[in-house]
């Protein structure tokens, strides 16, 4: 089916190819696709191409594939190794109980941004020293950074696994993100891709976003990731599974960020809406900054109590999050098969608008 639909997005691929300083349009390609003539060559290039653009969709399909025959012969399928993989992060990652996500899967969708937010668009154009989605945070141990206080934990879970299975830094981080997403129920099963290079240096400091900087430094700092209003609005929107750690410490540490942590719906944009949290939940003051930015307030409100959009638009933002800084993307593999069954509805998610929403002021 992807191949069939692909034909319709290649005419169209160098419609946008190279970023600019409007936080309105798309940011183009990136890594290779955008420094090599000679791609996007693959499949998986032509792919990835496309939903750099916004051209297509980066859901994968619903269901969890089965082990390939391959796997355990004397030529094994390259995807492999994430069959073992997927099985150790779900015993992390589910709780059997409530059959929500835990509190390692918010940690592994946390870590997947903060290894890929190390990469600076200004530095790579200007041949300095820069990072992304290259396992650094893994490597090199940066969880010690004040930034990245809070996943110790799931660091040194992910680890060990890479050690028992064997499969890179990199890709292992960006998989265990996706992992998590899909657990956590109605989360989006996004496509993934293997063949990230790892790092050899440890990321340069200051690049990951502060959540009491301004809407400017925040707008401005992810521009410099090629992530425009429309892609930050729809990635913010993780923040549905997570919960406050280490940001403010007159509140409890563990405080959920929406009413429903454990599950991926779009309640987390409708509470953020209202005048003040709900009873028992926080907000991170960059959330609340950007929810009135006049380039993400109406994407914003079109993000409540419509999961199908939400989802859409977040697997094809993430991907590009994901592939900040890879500069072999015309030769990575979809390893898509791996990853667990796509929850469409849980129980307790909520999605509806809440009839008073507070007024919009444009800073």
């Amino acid at each position: 089916m992807r191949l069939v639909t692909l034909a319709a997005f290649i005419p169209g691929l160098l419609a946008v190819t190279i970023g600019n300083s409007d936080p309105t349009q798309n940011q183009g390609l990136i890594g290779d696709l955008l420094t090599n003539s000679s791609t996007p060559s693959t499949t998986a290039g032509f792919l990835l191409s496309a939903w750099l653009l916004h051209q297509g969709s980066a859901l994968a399909g619903n269901n969890k594939e089965p082990v390939p025959d391959s796997c355990g012969t004397a030529t094994p399928d390259v995807c492999c190794p994430w069959w073992p993989v997927s099985e150790d992060l779900t015993a992390l990652f589910l709780d059997p109980a409530t059959g929500e996500c835990t509190e390692d899967a918010r940690a592994a969708v946390r870590l997947g941004f903060h290894d890929a937010a190390s990469y600076s668009k200004k530095a790579d154009m200007a041949g300095e020293p820069t990072s992304g989605a290259d396992g650094s945070m893994l490597l090199f141990r940066e969880d010690s950074r004040p930034e990245n206080n809070g996943l110790q934990s799931i660091v040194s879970k992910l680890a060990v696994l890479q050690a028992k299975h064997g499969v890179g830094a990199a890709d292992l981080i960006q998989f265990a993100n996706q992992h998590a997403t899909v657990t956590c129920p109605q989360g989006p099963r996004i496509a993934f891709f293997a063949g990230r290079k790892d790092a050899t240096q440890a990321a340069p400091p200051g690049l990951v976003p502060d959540v009491h900087d301004s809407e400017k430094n925040l707008v401005d700092l992810m521009m410099d990731k090629t992530i425009n209003a429309r892609d930050l609005t729809a990635l913010l929107g993780a923040h549905s599974a997570a919960k406050q750690f280490h940001v403010d410490v007159e509140t409890p540490e563990g405080i959920q960020i929406d009413s429903t942590p454990g599950i991926w719906d779009t309640n987390f944009y409708n509470e953020t809406l209202q005048e003040s949290p709900s009873p028992g939940v926080f907000r991170f003051q960059s959330d609340d900054v950007l929810s009135k930015s006049e380039n993400m307030t109406s994407i914003w409100e079109s993000f409540v109590g419509q999961q199908a959009l939400w989802n859409f638009e977040y697997a094809l933002s993430y991907t590009r999050i994901s592939l900040l800084g890879v500069n072999n993307i015309d030769q990575l593999v979809d390893c898509s098969g791996p990853l667990p069954s796509f929850v469409q509805t849980a129980p307790g998610a909520i999605g509806r608008k809440i009839p008073k929403v507070r007024s919009v002021r444009f800073h």
